[in-house]
């Protein structure tokens, strides 16, 4: 569409998942204003539910042609950071899923962290057997690149989820490892991310990321997802066990 920045994007309502079943997703892009830019709007409805029926909004937004240009890499071109502060990740994802986070292998990309004041900077990657084509940014590289946003951070009740979006921008693909640096947004809330690779060259760039807690009930009924149940078998018409 010729737009090359996700100027805004909100996430209005998280998108839980049944325990059976699917999902129809689809995603709107409305015509350019003077600008250039375009309104979005990401919908869901479940399978079960007829095409006429009520598709639900999950996230709205603007995409726009790109106008910022990031300085190349960030200042990620030195590894680790000179004057960075090594994290201690003993228990990283333990800790996560102590909070409602929990994370399959695919997603535990975190591989170090540092802190240098308010900066925060880790190395992230996909798992060897994990192929980056596909995506412009592999979802997983990037959901790694927030953890250590939650994973280090103040200890709270309730997981915090991305909720709004703002400048985004890819500048290059097919990255399976990445560099990150994290610093208070300029805007004022949230913060900003650079995306690097392994020679400091610019991967993705997010202006601001505000985060909130999930709500209990959206996280309940997420935690209802996950359980273990027993069905008796029999075999030649006995009890398995007699």
């Amino acid at each position: 569409a010729g737009c090359g920045q996700v100027e805004e994007l909100l996430i209005e309502t998280p998108l839980v998942l049944s325990a059976r079943g699917g999902v129809r997703v689809q995603v709107t892009v409305e015509g350019p204003d003077e600008a250039g830019r375009r309104v979005v709007g990401v919908y869901a409805q479940s399978e079960d539910t007829a095409l006429e029926g009520e598709w639900i909004r999950h996230a709205a937004g603007v995409v726009a042609p790109v106008d910022v240009v990031v300085a190349e890499g960030g200042g990620l071109s030195v590894w680790p950071p000179a004057g960075a502060v090594a994290v201690d990740l003993g228990g990283f994802y333990p800790a996560l899923a102590e909070v409602g986070l929990v994370y399959g292998p695919v997603f535990r990309g975190v591989r170090a962290a540092w802190r240098r004041g308010e900066e925060l900077f880790a190395e992230v990657a996909l798992p060897d057997d994990v192929s980056a084509g596909g995506f412009g940014l592999h979802p997983a590289l990037l959901d790694a690149a927030l953890h250590v946003i939650v994973g280090t951070g103040e200890r709270r009740e309730l997981p915090e989820v991305p909720f709004a979006w703002g400048r985004v921008s890819l500048h290059a693909v097919g990255a399976s490892v990445a560099r990150v640096r994290v610093t208070p947004s300029g805007a004022g809330e949230g913060v900003s991310l650079i995306l690097a690779d392994e020679v400091g060259g610019l991967i993705a760039s997010v202006g601001s990321l505000v985060l909130r807690p999930l709500s209990a009930g959206v996280a309940s009924a997420r935690d209802g997802l996950f359980g273990v149940e027993w069905v008796p078998a029999s075999l030649g018409g006995q009890p398995v066990g007699s």
